[in-house]
């Protein structure tokens, strides 16, 4: 296994120990591991990116778009900014067509009106004073918030919010009282099944803390609110931070799952157990799962496997149907959970590559087709750092078809980056919209 950027666990520490060149120059970075295809795609036909300049609408060319930015978009595609709203997270749209932003930073949800022709949306404050306000989903005319201490229903009706009720309450979030302001994870988010059913995210406290799953109510979890109302039933566990969560056309709720940082070596050899920045640089695979009831997703004892021949050096990567490994660090003989057992992961994404807003499409042009839409907000630990885009997945056969880039080129060449993608959404007049909490905008992409 290459050691050229290694860390070692001492006494429960992270040491980082670089190795240096015969010039005595820093460590550099590994190089990219191959790929490997899936067998079949989906996507063949889909063309190349090609590069497209942004262009802001009247009033939105402040920074970052106070220059000229480049991002690579499918061939005749056009991307406007569309609208400036700080800390943008996670839209949805209305039954009359305004479109909804999450600012948990700031506790409220903004609407968007859409103007006439070229002209930015007006903007307004749907409803403020709330406990960070992320996740956003409809049935009809109610409207669901996910705020980080519980979940709420609103009677919507033409830009106005009344009858607020209560879904779920007793959320952990920062102010509870047991974890006393330690939570890394407190956003929540929300979709409604085809059959009424609530389901909401409740991420874990921190990067490997097991004990999230005894916690009453269990943490790193997707929970379930039956039709009509009831009590939260833990529908899926081992769900590190299921920030991403949406029904799909069959009525399936899949999730897009940000896993865990700084995992150790967990194959035979003098490096088992080490953290080996090479290693972490693609170690685990960020999930995008379809969850059933009982659905276990291995957090903190196994981990989803990118590794075509795992414990080789430099083994292929594929992120189709991956089989989970133990985590020597909190389950070496297995008998916390056994990974073998787990059913695969039907796809993923490369690690650390921060999976945020989830939203399935019905049709997009250029052969894409039906799928889903996952804004990828880019890593933060990785050397070189996984860069932000928007992702595609086809939906084809019941199933989601492997990922493919859909709107990239927020991050520069050095790492540094402008830009950061949460959401992307279509509207009714079939464009997609992203929010950006990085930038402070929404984009309008517009297909040719």
């Amino acid at each position: 296994m290459k050691t050229l950027a290694r860390a070692v666990l001492a006494g429960g520490l992270v040491v980082a120990v670089a190795a240096c060149s015969a010039t005595g120059g820093e460590a550099t970075d590994s190089p990219p591991r191959k790929t490997v295809p899936p067998t079949s795609s989906a996507l063949a036909d889909v063309p190349a990116l090609a590069a497209t300049t942004l262009r802001p609408l009247a009033g939105t060319d402040e920074a970052p778009f106070d220059q000229a930015r480049q991002l690579q978009a499918p061939p005749g595609w056009t991307v406007t900014v569309w609208a400036r709203v700080p800390n943008a997270r996670l839209l949805a749209w209305t039954p009359d067509r305004r479109l909804l932003v999450s600012r948990p930073k700031s506790g409220d949800i903004v609407e968007l009106v859409p103007g006439a022709g070229d002209a930015a949306p007006t903007q307004r404050t749907l409803v403020s004073g709330l406990n960070q306000p992320h996740g956003l989903a409809f049935s009809g005319s109610t409207l669901y918030v996910a705020e980080s201490n519980q979940i709420n229903a609103y009677t919507y009706r033409a830009g106005a919010l009344s009858g607020q009720r209560v879904v779920a309450d007793g959320l952990p979030d920062a102010k509870s009282r047991d974890l006393r302001g330690a939570y890394a994870h407190a956003l929540k988010s929300v979709t409604v099944g085809k059959d009424g059913a609530i389901y909401f995210s409740i991420g874990s406290t921190g990067n490997i803390s097991a004990e999230d799953r005894d916690a009453d109510p269990e943490r790193a979890a997707i929970l379930r609110v039956p039709p009509g109302g009831g009590e939260p039933a833990v529908f899926a566990r081992g769900v590190r931070n299921g920030t991403g969560l949406a029904v799909d056309p069959d009525g399936g709720v899949w999730t897009a799952v940000n896993n865990r940082d700084n995992v150790a070596y967990p194959h035979e050899g003098a490096d088992q157990g080490d953290v080996l920045q090479d290693y972490v640089n693609d170690h685990p695979l960020e999930p995008l799962a379809l969850l059933t009831q009982g659905r276990e997703l291995g957090w903190p004892y196994c981990n989803p496997d990118p590794d075509l021949h795992p414990g080789e050096k430099d083994s292929p990567l594929s992120y189709t149907q991956r089989p989970f490994v133990r985590d020597v660090e909190t389950n070496a003989d297995g008998e916390k959970l056994d990974c073998a057992a787990l059913p695969p992961v039907e796809q993923g994404m490369g690690a650390h590559s921060a999976p945020l807003g989830l939203s399935f499409t019905a049709d997009l042009p250029d052969g894409y087709g039906p799928g889903a839409l996952v804004g990828v907000h880019g890593s933060w630990n990785r050397h070189p750092p996984r860069p932000p885009e928007v992702s595609f997945f086809a939906w084809r056969g019941g199933t989601l078809g492997p990922q493919q880039t859909l709107l990239t080129g927020f991050q520069e060449s050095d790492g540094s980056r402008w830009g950061r993608p949460v959401m992307a959404v279509q509207g009714p007049d079939r464009a997609l919209y992203v929010s950006d909490d990085f930038a402070g905008a929404v984009y309008r992409v517009t297909p040719r």
